[in-house]
């Protein structure tokens, strides 16, 4: 009988100790490194951290400095346009896989294959086709057209559009594949009751698809915005921040103070700045997955 709860209880801690060294990581590694952060944006901190406080002093200059301005408004503009564009891109791509087309499996595959590269090879890839003189430029010359110029990865008013082209190009194939799930997840017979009552297909999609796939769209919208807001690698394989500053992004910045200016109090406070809408965008998320697992 002793041995036998035990037995029980062992089999009840078992789960709760493989799952420690995971929590620790998140403990420590994660909030650890968060606490951490805060502390040093409050002090003077230049090349080593320092106790001494100085409020929000840190924050006040942060948000005075040209640059880090400048990188916020092209965080807003690359933000909209990349997740818009993946997400219409990205259902478009599954909505044609879901009717059952030959090779589904090689599409599938081909759609998703961007999203296994790296993102400094997608950004290396994507500099050398929008180089003005290789690329897209010098193919459209060898076709005819000697006039024809493309150099929006130079121009300061154009580069932000450059980074989307990459970053939707490799993010759409994700997107295909969790919408492609959720489309999968549609009962057939909504689909037979549509075609007897005579209802359009695209007035499917809008009235009865797309609301019951909520949730997919929702953890896509997650995903794509949490990807948007530390956006880095793709920024410096392909433009540097250049040309000057005019792609310049948040995560950027943090990173050039933080490693390269010798100032950890100024880019840990871009960094907590930066924590501040992926912790809004996560706690609705959140708050509506437990009220669910309450009902």
């Amino acid at each position: 009988m002793l041995n036998a709860r035990l037995r029980h209880l062992a089999s009840q801690f078992v789960p709760f100790v493989a799952l420690l060294p995971m929590a620790l990581v998140v403990i420590v590694g994660y909030l650890g490194t968060v606490v951490w952060s805060l502390k040093v944006s409050l002090s003077n901190s230049r090349s080593l951290p320092t106790d001494t406080f100085v409020g929000m002093a840190q924050y006040v200059r942060l948000f005075e400095n040209e640059r880090w301005m400048l990188s916020m408004q092209n965080l807003a503009v690359y933000a909209v346009l990349f997740i818009l564009a993946s997400m219409i891109i990205g259902f478009l791509l599954a909505v044609f896989i879901d009717q059952k087309v030959t090779a589904e499996g090689v599409l599938r595959t081909v759609f998703l294959y961007p999203y296994a590269m790296s993102f400094v090879a997608t950004g290396l890839v994507w500099q050398w086709i929008l180089t003005p003189g290789s690329g897209i430029e010098s193919t459209v010359r060898q076709l005819g057209f000697p006039d024809f110029q493309f150099d929006w990865i130079i121009d300061q008013d154009m580069v932000i559009y450059t980074i989307v082209l990459a970053t939707v190009w490799q993010a759409s194939g994700l997107v295909m594949a969790l919408m492609l799930a959720g489309l999968r997840g549609i009962d057939d017979e909504i689909w037979k009751a549509a075609r007897l009552d005579g209802i359009p297909t695209w007035r499917v999609y809008f009235s009865i698809v797309i609301p019951m796939m909520a949730p997919t769209i929702a953890t896509v919208f997650l995903l794509l915005s949490t990807a948007a807001i530390k956006l880095f690698d793709s920024v410096v394989a392909m433009t540097q921040g250049g040309p000057g500053t005019a792609s310049e992004v948040p995560a950027k910045f943090i990173m050039d103070h933080l490693f390269g200016r010798a100032n950890i109090a100024l880019g840990s406070a871009g960094a907590i700045t930066l924590l501040i809408p992926v912790l809004a965008l996560l706690a609705p998320y959140v708050v509506a997955r437990s009220k669910k697992r309450a009902r």
